[in-house]
């Protein structure tokens, strides 16, 4: 009898995390078809690009619902007033290819210091091997962060009651007046007693659901589904996307990385719309710009023809699973076998570097490159290929090539979609699959390199506007402020 009831339990907590991946699965997407409408019209009221004769948009910007890149900060005026801001963030970058987190507070917190701003960062124990100590300035505090690196942890071991306490200990000589949390590096049991507290989601767990789901509808027809699916979706995803939604309550101020993810903290973890701020990340725009000369060296170095027929794809990141690179190999050996002038260029390391030799000449394996040999790399290509099955987050990747001038090449996710390739002309974008991106490769080797050249330079033109470290920087500043006095949430 008893493991009968056992039994009762165990199917009724199955339905129960069965009913609620259903429902989570078609909501979703059906918001943001009901969305859809109004969003556009309201971004389109904003962006430059759109129509000129629309008023300039005013008001309190803690109720706007597109992102603040869009609004026009000015920087030749110094801040109105100087702030101290606190981040926490579990990993500095010290090495030559950090993630797409570090970079985010890297670019925006060694600009807000240059903006003057005293900008102090808690965080885990700084890598001071003899390659990596150099890499990262931070003994100059006029124009960089100040460090506080908590102890009693190795290199890049997040321990946050450590950071804590080096935050108090530095609160109680002055009060910060905004603090600032990169994902959960502030666990949300003390972020709720910090009023003056914003915080940045670079994903959440309800984009990793439609990851999951992406990465497994890649699986061939005979290939068993993992062992630990269904233990992972019912034991992992399903319950933490229950209690982020319970605890995100506890944050103050929400900053979404993209419009999508924006629109999710709103309409389904239920944040109020004056506390859910969209901000896009930006990029180095000094460090990713057109160069002919970087083209030429860079395809003569590796021996790729200059000429306008040849076309060069190019994809960066790691090489694994979910970065989408069994879709771009399986699709770019199927691609080369009706076109003879494309070749492929992949910056980056990881387990598929094998798999993609086997293509042969046909594809160059760069490794992982620093800054200054990614300028290269952009240059050299003709567009950008980004096949991700990781919906969360804002790929850094797309911004840097089209601030090079390359249009781009992406799955067709809401965030891409919503806050990236929101033009057609700006590329090309494709149902995560192997048939859809051979089918847009074709389009893209079809157009040409001149027209592909011409779709850069307006991919440019957008991202110069809306994806720079500066914007992102200015868009940050106003929002602390706005944190801080209540009178700089009045816009313009």
């Amino acid at each position: 009898m008893a493991s009968q009831n056992k039994l009762k339990k165990s199917n009724s907590h199955f339905s129960l995390c069965t009913f609620l991946f259903f429902t989570v699965l078609f909501t979703i997407p059906a918001l943001f078809l009901l969305r859809s409408s109004s969003c556009s019209s309201s971004t389109a009221a904003i962006s430059s690009s759109s129509n000129i004769h629309q008023p300039p948009w005013s008001g309190d910007l803690q109720t706007a619902q597109f992102a603040w890149n869009r609004l026009a900060f000015s920087l030749t005026n110094p801040p109105p007033k100087i702030l101290k801001i606190a981040v926490f963030s579990r990993k500095w970058p010290t090495g030559p290819a950090p993630g797409g987190m570090e970079r985010h507070a890297f670019t925006l917190y060694t600009a807000l210091a240059r903006r003057g701003h005293r900008v102090h960062i808690f965080t885990s124990p700084l890598d001071t091997s003899p390659e990596t100590k150099n890499i990262t300035p931070v003994s100059d505090e006029t124009i960089n962060p100040k460090i506080h690196s908590h102890g009693d942890a190795k290199p890049g071991k997040w321990r946050y009651n450590k950071a804590w306490e080096l935050y108090q200990e530095e609160n109680r000589k002055e009060p910060f007046d905004v603090v600032h949390s990169e994902s959960v590096a502030l666990p949300h049991w003390i972020a709720r007693e910090v009023p003056n507290l914003a915080v940045s989601w670079h994903g959440i767990a309800l984009e990793s659901l439609q990851s999951i789901i992406y990465q497994d509808l890649i699986r061939k027809p005979d290939e068993p589904r993992s062992q630990g699916f269904n233990a992972s979706l019912y034991g992992a995803v399903l319950p933490k996307i229950l209690d982020e939604i319970r605890f995100f309550h506890n944050y103050a101020h929400h900053i979404a990385i993209s419009d999508s993810c924006g629109e999710m903290l709103r309409d389904v973890y239920q944040i109020p719309e004056k506390r859910v701020h969209v901000i896009l990340n930006g990029v180095d725009e000094n460090g990713f710009t057109s160069d002919k000369k970087l083209r030429s060296l860079f395809r003569s170095k590796l021996g790729l023809p200059e000429n306008s027929t040849a076309i060069v794809l190019g994809a960066a990141g790691r090489l694994v699973k979910d970065k989408g690179h069994p879709l771009l190999y399986e699709a770019f050996a199927k691609l080369i076998k009706t076109h003879s002038n494309v070749y492929l260029v992949v910056a980056g390391s990881g387990p598929w570097e094998n798999r993609y030799k086997e293509l042969g000449a046909k594809v160059s394996i760069l490794g992982s490159l620093n800054p200054n040999e990614l300028k290269g790399f952009y240059n050299g290509i003709d567009v950008f290929v980004n096949p991700t099955l990781r919906p969360q987050g804002l790929d850094l990747t797309l911004m840097e090539a089209m601030l090079s001038g390359k249009p781009v090449m992406a799955s067709r996710y809401a965030s891409i979609k919503r806050s990236i390739v929101v033009n057609d002309e700006f590329g090309f974008m494709f149902a995560p699959n192997v048939k859809a991106l051979t089918a847009v490769m074709d389009v893209a080797v079809a157009e040409g390199a001149e027209r592909l050249a011409e779709r850069g330079r307006k991919c440019k033109e957008y991202a110069a506007e809306m994806f720079t470290a500066t914007k992102m920087a200015l868009a940050y500043e106003r929002l602390f402020l706005c944190i801080k006095d209540q009178r700089f949430c009045i816009y313009p």
